[in-house]
């Protein structure tokens, strides 16, 4: 059975006609209105998930006739770190052992709160989707995750064990309450009562609420057992008892790039591919986001000459052949995309870090775009393979 061709109900849908020129919207990407974060404290409030289905309307209704393919939430992990864990993102929330700075948070309950709430708003508005809009505008839709790779250290049971709570804290956290309708077993076990449940109700809702997966990969990292440690004071990440590192017996992972958080590592990309098709039967995947930041000194001006980015294009190149491989495999891919078009806003990494096939300047005339090699490259890609 093609599962990307049967939504919920069990009736057969037929995915929009795409190209390079369509457009996928996306929801919500971290941020949403201040107000909603005064008036009820945003995603830690149950109130989110109507307001959030009702925008959702706005949007199906304003842009349905044009927008096939919706994303309801865009990373929803990454607004749980960085506003609920760590604190270096909006709204800045953490307990005060992760980050001194927090004058607000609790990060061994609040990343579970506002994760159930993202959910529940997510399925809440493909419910409403397919119920009112989806027979006559004939859009799909769905979530995008960020999804690193996890290896266990060594062969031992403990790190092979280690390596699939990793997972299971990080995509698992969100891939299984949409596909089976409830948390992950090592989730139940090792958060326990801090972790919310889903009423009967909830769990309907939720479980096949998606026409499509949008995944984001970047990086890989090493996992090692530390299943001995546990303190609630410190951040939920300490509830997997696990050591991530992009080292193992001296050597890193991959290529460093100019973020502390990613290394190269392509094969990463087939491996979560696989995991992905055998764990939860194959579901219909777009890669939303891929790609490389670079510190944007080139040995040129942009304005004399295409900036050289030759690590972007060796970067893009090496993931198509992982993703090749893994269709060839069976994973039910149908779409890559880029990060990004242009060089942006990159959150914590603010202008520093330039993900663009596009240079931008963004202080001295940021309404010059030129095209980076990588940006010539992958336009003579897309022809050879168009």
């Amino acid at each position: 059975m093609d599962y990307s061709k049967i939504n919920k109900s069990g009736s057969a849908i037929s995915l929009p006609t795409i190209n390079r020129l369509t457009p996928f919207l996306s929801l919500v990407h971290l941020d949403y209105p201040q107000i909603l974060e005064d008036e009820y404290s945003g995603f830690l409030s149950t109130r989110m998930v109507d307001d959030f289905r009702d925008y959702a309307v706005v949007y199906f209704k304003a842009f349905g006739d044009r927008i096939k393919y919706w994303v309801t939430i865009n990373e929803p992990r990454t607004l749980i770190l960085g506003g609920y864990e760590v604190g270096d993102m909006a709204p800045g929330h953490c307990t005060s052992v992760s980050n001194w700075t927090c004058d607000a948070g609790n990060s061994s309950t609040e990343p579970y709160i506002v994760a159930h709430n993202q959910l529940l708003a997510h399925a809440a508005a493909v419910q409403l989707y397919r119920r009112k809009y989806q027979a006559t505008q004939k859009g799909i839709i769905g979530i995008s995750m960020n999804a690193d790779w996890i290896i266990p250290y060594s062969s031992s049971k403990g790190d092979i064990q280690a390596a699939k709570r990793a997972i299971d804290f990080t995509f698992g956290w969100f891939m299984d309450p949409i596909y089976k309708g409830d948390y992950p077993e090592n989730m139940k076990r090792y958060v326990g009562d801090r972790l919310p449940r889903f009423s009967e109700q909830e769990s309907t809702m939720l479980k096949g609420s998606y026409d499509f997966l949008g995944i984001n990969y970047y990086t890989t990292q090493y996992t090692l057992d530390r299943i001995d440690y546990s303190d609630p004071r410190h951040p939920n990440g300490y509830d997997t008892r696990v050591q991530l590192s992009f080292v193992r017996n001296g050597q890193i992972i991959g290529p460093q790039t100019v973020t502390l958080w990613m290394t190269i590592y392509p094969r990463g990309l087939y491996n979560l591919l696989l995991y992905i098709k055998d764990t939860y039967q194959n579901p219909l995947v777009y890669i939303t986001e891929n790609g490389l930041p670079d510190s944007g000194n080139y040995t040129h001006s942009p304005l004399e000459a295409p900036p050289d980015d030759e690590s972007r294009i060796s970067y893009l190149r090496d993931h198509l052949i992982s993703l090749r491989r893994a269709m060839r495999k069976g994973a039910n891919v149908k779409g890559y995309m880029v990060w990004s078009l242009l060089d942006g806003f990159e959150w914590t990494g603010g202008y520093e870090w330039k993900f663009g096939l596009y240079y931008v300047e963004h202080f001295k005339a940021p309404w010059i775009r030129i095209p980076k090699m990588s940006a010539i490259w992958f336009r003579k890609f897309l022809k050879r393979i168009s």
